[in-house]
């Protein structure tokens, strides 16, 4: 098919066919579409949309661009989460090894973070010796012994959506929601689970700032998963406010750890019970409170396996930034506000994430915040300490960090919830 004829048809308001589409990821996946080519029907795609039917296909032409996934020899369900990213968010961490705990199997093919939003990846590798990289067999034998695996996504699983997505980046349609929604979930059906939830952010801190383009999102993302034949469902989560007490890789895995020690911000618990609850309803287990096994210690063990069988030491120190600094609060009174983008944006600039997918990352940097909205804070305590190895990052970092927060002189204040919407059957 003439790609001029295929970019014509959705320029024109245009519904394409199944065919066409797979012919597009063809040409995207063999090159013989130019880049003007691809970055042109994506454009129209943004300026006209796509239906149902159209998002169903590209995903499922994206997922069959590379390696499929399966799973015939597990002894149990197997299912998956995905993050649309926020700040603070650790819940990765804690939650594949507790829902393994509850005898379901999760494999978890994660990323490094980009811009003020941290990658579950460059957390983990803060941990001595952890590795990222994974053979397929040592993936599978990983899932099979332990239950659990957090690990780097091959270059085989949709590769048309790496393609896609980096043209995308550079044309100003990164946020065309049929895209965004075939770009997750091409990779996660092709990662052969039978259910997958999602955790859509909703915020300040969050790729989709309000409600409503939130829940078309999780809307769109659960029909396509369902049409796949895959049971998903999505929570829309709060991301105006960070998650937990930390921003960082080292210092986020410290929390992590307190929360499967049976303890942790409560925010960071009440979210991974959530979502590990609908993990394993979608898997069928119905009959496990996932909170047990906080409180029990398996999930712990679980998550001590899970490190282990990637090398990584669980007993080992985790890396301390070597210089700090503390913001602290200007006045008394009550915490109304403290904003997710710029607490990521100054995690980002003292080195803890990156500008380009190539720059490396520093394992101690971050900001630790004191408090969170509701809490009482007195003029002059800390209210955060910012953390890096290179001082001289502190001042953009502070700069960021300007007009982040609000203290009321009067009165009290109640934060919202942390689950704010559910999408799914």
């Amino acid at each position: 098919m003439l790609a001029q004829e295929i970019i014509r048809t959705k320029r024109n308001g245009g519904t394409l066919s199944a065919a066409q589409i797979q012919s597009f990821v063809k040409g995207l996946t063999d090159e013989s579409w130019s880049e003007g080519q691809v970055a042109a029907l994506g454009m129209a795609v943004f300026l006209k949309g796509m239906n149902r039917d159209e998002a169903v296909a590209l995903t499922l032409a994206m997922r069959d661009s590379g390696r499929v996934m399966r799973w015939p020899d597990m002894p149990g369900p197997v299912v998956d989460k995905h993050s649309t990213g926020g700040v603070g968010d650790k819940i990765t961490l804690p939650l594949a090894p507790l829902v393994a705990a509850c005898g379901v199997a999760v494999p978890q093919l994660s990323g490094r973070g980009l811009g003020h939003t941290g990658g579950t990846l460059d957390k983990l590798e803060s941990i001595p010796g952890w590795r990222a990289t994974l053979s397929n067999q040592e993936l599978l034998a990983q899932l099979e012994s332990v239950g659990a695996v957090v690990c780097a996504a091959g270059d085989e699983l949709a590769p048309a959506d790496k393609k896609l997505y980096a043209l995308r980046d550079v044309t100003g349609t990164v946020e065309a929601i049929p895209l965004i929604a075939s770009s997750i979930m091409s990779k996660k059906i092709a990662e052969g689970t039978g259910a997958l939830v999602l955790d859509v952010k909703v915020g300040t801190g969050a790729f989709m700032k309000t409600h409503e383009r939130a829940r078309e999102l999780a809307e769109t993302m659960v029909a396509l998963g369902t049409d796949a034949g895959v049971h998903t469902v999505a929570l829309l989560t709060e991301m105006s406010t960070p998650l937990g007490y930390t921003a960082g890789n080292a210092i986020e895995v410290e929390e992590s750890v307190e929360v499967l020690a049976g303890g942790g911000p409560a925010d960071v618990v009440e979210l991974t019970v959530a979502l590990a609850r609908e993990m394993l309803a979608g898997a069928g287990v119905t009959d496990i409170d996932p909170a047990d096994r906080l409180a029990d210690g398996s999930a712990m063990d679980a998550w001590r396996q899970m490190i282990r069988a990637q090398d990584g030491d669980p007993d080992a120190a985790l890396p301390v930034a070597k210089e700090s600094h503390q913001l602290v609060a200007p006045s008394s009174g009550v915490l109304t506000r403290l904003d997710a983008l710029s607490v990521g944006t100054a995690a980002w600039r003292l080195g803890a994430g990156r500008s380009r997918k190539e720059d490396p990352v520093q394992a101690g940097a971050g900001v630790r915040w004191h408090a969170r909205p509701g809490d009482t804070v007195t003029e002059g305590q800390p209210l955060m300490t910012l953390l890096t190895d290179e001082p001289d990052r502190f001042e953009r970092a502070l700069a960021a960090l300007d007009g982040s927060f609000d203290i009321s002189s009067g009165g009290s204040h109640a934060p919202g919830p942390i689950v704010l919407d559910r999408v799914g059957a």
